[in-house]
C-alpha cells in the first residue's frame, strides 16, 4: 500500500553506519568491562547486550511481516470489515491484530486508510490501538521475555486482555466523530497498486526501513533501561517501585519517553525488576498506544486534541487494569 510507504523512513547508509557505530561502541565498552575498569560498566554492558540480542530478532520478524502485509495483502481483505454493522466492526477490528500483525508505526497509516475508505472511526481506532499489542509477534516476544521469571502466561494474557479493553474503550470513546472530523485531509487517500517490479522494490525498502527505524529505538531504549539499572540509586528506584500507583505511572511515563517498538518492548520491561508486575504491565500496554514517536504520527494523521483525548482515556484504563492485575497475580 503506497500510502503507508510515504510515512516510512527508507533505509540509508546513514542508518547502517549508525548501527555499526553503536556496535563498535558496544565492543569497546565490553573490552573495558572485561578489563575490570568499572563494575558499573560491566553491569551496563551485560544488561544492554542481553536486551538487544533478545529483542532485535523480533524487530526483524516484525519488519518482515509488516512488509508482506504492506505490499502483498490485497486491500479488499481490510475492507471486508467495513461491511459489518458497527457493533461487530469494533470487536472484529480490535481482534484484527491477531490476523494482521503490524507494529504501532504501521497501524496508524493502516487505520487512517480504513477509516478514510468507509470503516467506522471507532472500529478503525480499535484496530490501530489493538494491533500493536494483540499481534502474535508481540505476544510471542512477551512469552519469551518473561519465561525466565515463570510468569510468561500471566503477563501475556494480562497484556492481551488489558490491551483489548483499552483499544475498544478508546475506540468507542473517541471514534464518535465522523471521518472528516477525525482525520486530517490528504490528497493520497486513494489507494494505488504496484506492479510486480514495484512490489519487490517496495518490499525490500519497507523491510529495511522498518528494521533500521525500529532498531534505533530498541538500542536507545535498551541503553536507557540499562542506565536505569546501573546509574540510578536503587534506594530511590525502590521507593518509587514499592508504591503500585506511582510505580505504574512512572513506567507509563518511561514508556512514553523510550518510544520502543511493541515487538521488543517486553525485553526492556522485564529488566525493570524493582517494579511489580502490574507496573510492568502498564509499561507494556501504555507504550504501544501513546509514546513520543506516536504523538508525531498521530498529529500528522488526526486533527487537533486527538492525543490529549487518547491520554485522558488511556491513563485511567491502564492504571486501573495494572492495579487489578497486580492484585490478582499477588495472590
Amino acid at each position: 500500500m503506497a500510502g503507508q510507504l510515504a510515512l516510512r523512513r527508507p533505509a540509508s547508509p546513514r542508518h547502517a553506519l549508525a548501527l555499526a557505530l553503536i556496535a563498535g561502541g558496544l565492543v569497546a565498552l565490553g573490552r573495558l568491562s572485561a578489563a575490570g575498569t568499572s563494575a558499573e560498566i560491566e553491569t551496563f554492558v551485560l544488561i544492554f547486550t542481553s536486551i538487544v540480542v533478545e529483542a532485535l530478532p523480533f524487530v526483524l520478524l516484525g519488519a518482515l511481516v509488516s512488509a508482506v502485509i504492506e505490499v502483498y495483502v490485497p486491500d479488499r481483505v481490510f475492507h471486508r470489515i467495513a461491511d459489518l454493522p458497527v457493533g461487530l466492526q469494533l470487536p472484529a477490528a480490535a481482534f484484527g491484530g491477531l490476523a494482521f500483525p503490524v507494529c504501532e508505526c504501521g497501524s496508524v497509516p493502516v487505520a487512517r486508510r480504513l477509516i478514510a475508505r468507509g470503516m467506522h472511526p471507532s472500529a478503525g481506532l480499535a484496530f490501530m490501538l489493538a494491533s500493536p499489542i494483540l499481534n502474535p509477534i508481540v505476544l510471542a516476544s512477551t512469552v519469551v521475555a518473561y519465561s525466565g521469571r515463570g510468569v510468561a502466561l500471566q503477563m501475556t494474557l494480562g497484556r492481551a486482555g488489558l490491551g483489548l479493553v483499552l483499544a475498544m474503550t478508546a475506540g468507542w470513546a473517541i471514534g464518535t466523530d465522523k471521518a472528516k472530523d477525525l482525520l486530517r485531509p490528504r490528497p493520497d487517500d486513494e489507494l494505488h497498486g504496484h506492479d510486480e517490479a514495484d512490489k519487490k522494490i517496495a518490499f525490500v525498502e519497507h523491510l529495511a526501513g522498518d528494521f533500521f527505524f525500529m532498531g534505533r529505538f530498541v538500542v536507545i531504549g535498551s541503553a536507557l533501561a540499562a542506565l536505569l539499572q546501573t546509574a540510578i540509586p536503587q534506594s530511590l528506584v525502590g521507593g518509587v517501585a514499592r508504591t503500585p500507583i506511582i510505580g505504574s505511572l512512572a513506567l507509563m511515563g518511561i514508556a512514553y519517553v523510550l518510544s520502543l517498538c511493541s515487538e521488543a518492548d517486553a525485553f526492556v520491561a522485564v529488566s525493570f525488576t524493582q517494579f511489580p508486575l502490574g507496573s510492568q504491565l502498564a509499561f507494556l500496554v501504555f507504550g504501544p498506544v501513546v509514546d513520543a514517536k506516536l504523538s508525531f504520527l498521530y498529529g500528522a494523521t488526526f486533527r487537533r486534541k486527538f492525543v490529549a483525548r487518547l491520554v485522558i482515556v488511556a491513563v485511567p484504563v491502564v492504571l486501573a487494569g495494572s492495579l487489578w492485575f497486580e492484585a490478582l497475580v499477588a495472590r
